[in-house]
């Protein structure tokens, strides 16, 4: 080989080793960038839902309030009654429904009654005109505002509704205004917890709520002096200074995301990958920031792992250039050569030996790869069945207005026979107290039993296959949406055999399938008039078909083949994640059955679930026995 090829060969050879390692860490890059953004959008997704949730629980308490007689008595005769009454019903409705503060105005938007009473920066006193709340109620509207409170400086979400002391004359205009403020400090503690930074801004691009407090009260982006002056003219932020957060975003991504960096600040030692979700309810946006040491790292050992292969490759092909070469040599200069021949073989082992060393160094490299490769798997199975409980525990929040309902019944039934017990008592009738106290016990039996449910409902499957029956599955489903199916006055056709069918199946997996089946139908039938919703159950030798079938609107034909894909939804944006049915399907596979889905002729779906039968119900009560919670 003559010199100057040599040179040329010693030039290319480590820059196609720069080459491999750089296209493979751009390769590691994109690849960990995707697997990040598909992660930030779940976890966007789900603080979103928890934020709202948090907030939107409480919207119903000042309409409540306003309908107390109380509160109507003390603004018809304000100036001739002792407000501390009222300033006490008003803070123990704060500690009962876990809110900051709730105070009362009057129709000058003065606040004449509060929560805070014995505070020093008592609201008592004080007029909120100004705020959007109380402007949005006085017009008989209910309102929402968020922003620091004037005296506590704190940061906050106001709930207000009009309190109108004679709706029935045209004319008429509230005569007060109830507000609930709910503090924001428990959702961002809980953002703590995650491998994320999470920020929230309103339409102003004012980060509002952060899980770094640093960042709270920070323009997202630098303002305008107009700005800046007409935000503290709104009083929203107080006196805060609002400084610029920092951020720089150094590259845009197709998907919609963004690399971005902090110039100062907290989070000034690193670069992040952000996404952007909108609150379509409450005008904000939700940012997500994930650190992007973990692609970084993936694109070193990418590059590493690369050049490594390179290093095999150029080493296995300089080893059969040098065999090569070394066997014409031999050929030409056998008997001359002999012995020089010997010892350039021996020579050569030597290079082998150390070259092939190389190789094993490799090989174990690979080896841990596989290693961490089956762990991750081994991890992605055990979110798939956290997943499973989280989409379960989704239910659970559907159900929750109804369970509302039937809890609020016997809570109010037992404040009524507490005033009554007490009067009685007060009269020396201690037979009619009795009798009032009886009804108090016999109601919260009643509300324990709601509750059981739904502690049954929400426990983790055993994951033993027993013989399961069907008929009690679908009442315990049935029951956790009674409060449903009453309030929409739906009816619930039967057909199934007198005598129990069983399934070989799981207990609790088999339930919240039939959970998510029926609610899915409640919801589809949401618009319907006269709903039905049909249960049937036909049996063979070997199988089980349990159907579901609703008289909604069905399912658009385009998406029968999606609607067992995972995050696959037709839901309004916040409805839903789009798991129920993915994660539904998977189970009936886990359990060796088979979920299909069709449309009625006519309107409406019908969902097919089919599984093997189970001839021995004597094996499976036994096994319920050990089960405390088990009911099928």
């Amino acid at each position: 080989m003559s010199r100057s090829l040599r040179r040329l060969l010693l030039l290319l050879l480590p820059l196609g080793m720069a080459m491999v390692m750089w296209q493979a860490s751009q390769a590691a890059r994109e690849q960990a960038l995707q697997n990040m953004v598909r992660e930030a959008e779940n976890e966007l997704r789900l603080s979103a839902s928890g934020l709202e949730g948090h907030l939107t629980r409480h919207d119903y308490l000042p309409q409540l309030l306003a309908s107390r007689e109380m509160v109507k008595r003390f603004l018809v005769n304000r100036g001739n009654q002792d407000p501390m009454p009222l300033n006490l019903l008003l803070d123990q409705f704060r500690y009962t429904a876990d809110v900051s503060d709730v105070y009362l105005l009057d129709r000058g938007g003065t606040t004449v009654a509060a929560s805070n009473w014995h505070r020093p920066n008592t609201f008592i006193g004080q007029n909120y005109t100004f705020r959007s709340y109380y402007q949005d109620a006085i017009n008989g509207q209910r309102g929402r505002f968020y922003g620091l409170g004037v005296q506590s400086l704190e940061r906050g979400y106001y709930f207000s509704a009009p309190v109108w002391l004679d709706e029935t004359a045209p004319d008429s205009r509230p005569n007060g205004v109830i507000v609930v403020k709910v503090l924001l400090d428990a959702v961002e503690e809980s953002w703590a917890e995650q491998d994320a930074e999470l920020l929230v801004t309103d339409a102003d691009n004012i980060i509002f709520m952060a899980s770094r407090p640093e960042l709270q009260m920070a323009a997202l982006h630098p303002l305008s002096e107009v700005e800046h002056q007409a935000l503290l003219a709104t009083r929203r932020y107080a006196d805060e200074p609002l400084s610029p957060s920092g951020i720089e975003i150094f590259e845009y991504r197709e998907d919609g995301s963004r690399l971005v960096r902090f110039a100062a600040g907290p989070l000034a030692e690193g670069s992040y990958l952000g996404l952007t979700r909108h609150m379509n309810e409450l005008g904000w946006n939700m940012h997500i920031l994930k650190p992007l040491d973990s692609v970084n790292n993936a694109q070193w050992l990418a590059a590493l792992l690369a050049g490594g292969l390179y290093g095999v490759v150029v080493l296995a092909g300089g080893i059969g250039w040098q065999r090569l070469r070394l066997r014409r040599e031999r050929e030409l200069f056998a008997e001359r050569e002999r012995r020089t021949l010997a010892r350039a073989r021996d020579e050569l082992e030597r290079n082998v030996e150390h070259r092939t060393r190389d190789l094993v160094d490799t090989n174990r490299l690979l080896s841990d790869e596989i290693e961490e490769r089956r762990r991750a798997e081994e991890s992605l199975r055990q979110t798939q069945d956290e997943l499973i409980q989280a989409a379960k525990l989704a239910v659970l929040g559907q159900l929750a207005a109804g369970i509302n309902h039937e809890l609020n019944q016997p809570l109010a039934a037992i404040r009524a026979y507490a005033e009554n017990a007490r009067a009685f008592l007060a009269r020396s009738r201690q037979d009619a107290a009795d009798a009032n106290l009886a009804q108090v016990v016999e109601l919260t039996e009643r509300m324990a039993e709601i509750s059981a449910q739904l502690r049954q409902f929400s426990r983790k499957s055993g994951g033993t296959l027993t013989a399961v029956s069907v008929q009690a599955c679908i009442d315990y489903a049935l029951r956790l949406y009674q409060a449903r199916l009453r309030s929409s006055k739906v009816e619930v056709i039967r057909r199934w055999p007198d005598e129990e069918v069983w399934v070989h199946a799981d207990l609790v997996r088999l339930e919240q399938v039939l959970v998510n089946l029926i609610g899915n139908a409640l919801q589809a039938m949401a618009d319907t008039p006269d709903p039905q919703l049909t249960l049937a159950i036909d049996a063979d030798d070997r199988q089980v078909r349990i159907r579901v079938a609703d008289t909604g609107p069905g399912i658009p034909e385009q998406h029968l083949s999606r609607i067992f894909e995972p995050f696959f939804t037709t839901k309004i944006p916040g409805s839903g994640l789009g798991l129920g049915l993915s994660i539904s399907s998977r189970i009936i596979d886990d359990l060796g059955g088979r979920l299909d889905a069709a449309n009625l002729t006519g309107a409406g779906a019908l969902f097919t679930i089919t599984l093997t039968r189970d001839g021995d119900p004597e094996r499976s009560r036994l096994a319920q026995t050990q089960e405390p919670s088990s009911h099928a």
